[in-house]
């Protein structure tokens, strides 16, 4: 191997981009290592690659679309300059639209025990609560298991994780924390967390505090108190490990998507064409797809929210069979993961 060749963390230093969006890119073929270790799995980058990286990430910054990036990585002078102007003019509309509406929304407000201490940020608090809520059961579901009401909380290896799920969806959101004392594992009700952490959200700093007279989230030397269950919550890691491998990966606007699927009257059946993604009912969007060729169903009432939680301009769905969970994640944001189950029409499976 090339003694000049960069480790992904270094490589990952040089051109500002975490080793997570790295593999993200190299999966997408957007930025493939120049060796990857055949034993190992470890990856590699070349010095030339850096510039590439470079104005990736600064693409990436400017919030241009994957789909999009190709055209100004490796198309003409012409095609980029025509996308980024595009990107630029669709970036103001929906600068001014947020502006319109938070200047809405502004007028509308009125005038000693053992314990285990995680300090997080209140807004990704607020964020990780918000994220996770569309997955926590509701209705019929709740009411045969109430535990699916509740998000449980997991405080250890400097991490907070908070999982939802409702059986046809599974949220998963980890935040970096400072944790003091021993690992802790709470099932909290999802509403009174939803409480707790608008309150919490003007705080820099909040702490998740877990000691024997309850659990609570402290901040601006006040404290609220977190409702906890005793019920058990489903063994999560046991679904994400028994995930299999991806045989297709589909990269795609995020909210377009989201668009198309609220205008369908039924499940949407999703199906690759040439770099693109037809939904039922006609909509065509620009794609990057890897894998054979894909059609698959989903009820928009259960993969909308899904992307509605997500962060960033585009989505990518990892899919290894029709009747398995499917990975809703972004580039953005690794650390938020989201798996939605896909149903069953005449036709749709992924070609064996």
């Amino acid at each position: 191997m090339d003694d000049e060749l960069l480790s992904i963390g270094s490589f990952a230093r040089e051109v500002g981009l975490t080793p997570s969006a790295l593999r993200f890119y190299g999966d997408c073929d957007v930025l493939v290592p120049a060796h990857v270790d055949a034993v190992t799995g470890y990856r590699f980058y070349s010095p030339d690659q850096v510039a590439r990286a470079v104005l990736l990430r600064r693409l990436r910054a400017a919030g241009v679309p994957l789909p999009e990036v190709g055209a100004v990585l490796d198309g003409t002078a012409e095609q980029a300059r025509a996308v980024l102007a595009a990107h630029a003019q669709q970036a103001q509309e929906v600068a001014e639209a947020a502006q319109a509406a938070i200047e809405a929304i502004l007028d509308s407000l009125p005038g000693g025990a053992r314990r285990t201490l995680a300090r997080v940020g209140g807004a990704e608090l607020a964020s990780a609560v918000r994220q996770v809520s569309p997955s926590v059961g509701d209705g019929a579901a709740r009411a045969e298991f109430p535990v699916l009401g509740c998000i449980l909380v997991e405080l250890d290896d400097q991490e907070v994780r908070l999982v939802a799920t409702d059986r046809y969806r599974l949220a998963v959101r980890t935040l970096r924390a400072r944790v003091e004392g021993p690992a802790a594992r709470l099932v909290v009700d999802a509403a009174a967390f939803g409480d707790v952490a608008s309150w919490a959200l003007p705080f820099a700093e909040v702490g998740i505090e877990v000691d024997e007279r309850g659990a609570r989230v402290r901040g601006g030397g006040r404290a609220q108190n977190l409702p906890t269950s005793d019920e058990g919550f489903p063994d999560y890691r046991l679904i994400l490990d028994a995930l299999p491998s991806p045989r297709n990966r589909l990269i795609t606007d995020r909210n377009a998507l989201r668009a198309a699927l609220l205008r369908s009257p039924g499940p949407a059946v999703l199906r690759t064409e040439d770099q693109q993604l037809a939904i039922s009912g006609g909509t065509f969007q620009p794609a990057v797809h890897t894998g054979p060729p894909l059609r698959i169903a989903f009820d928009p009432a259960v993969l909308v929210p899904a992307l509605e939680a997500g962060v960033g301009p585009d989505v990518l769905l990892e899919i290894s069979a029709p009747d398995q969970p499917v990975v809703v994640r972004s580039a953005d944001q690794g650390s938020f993961t989201t798996l939605v189950m896909p149903v069953h029409t005449e036709g749709t499976r992924t070609t064996p």
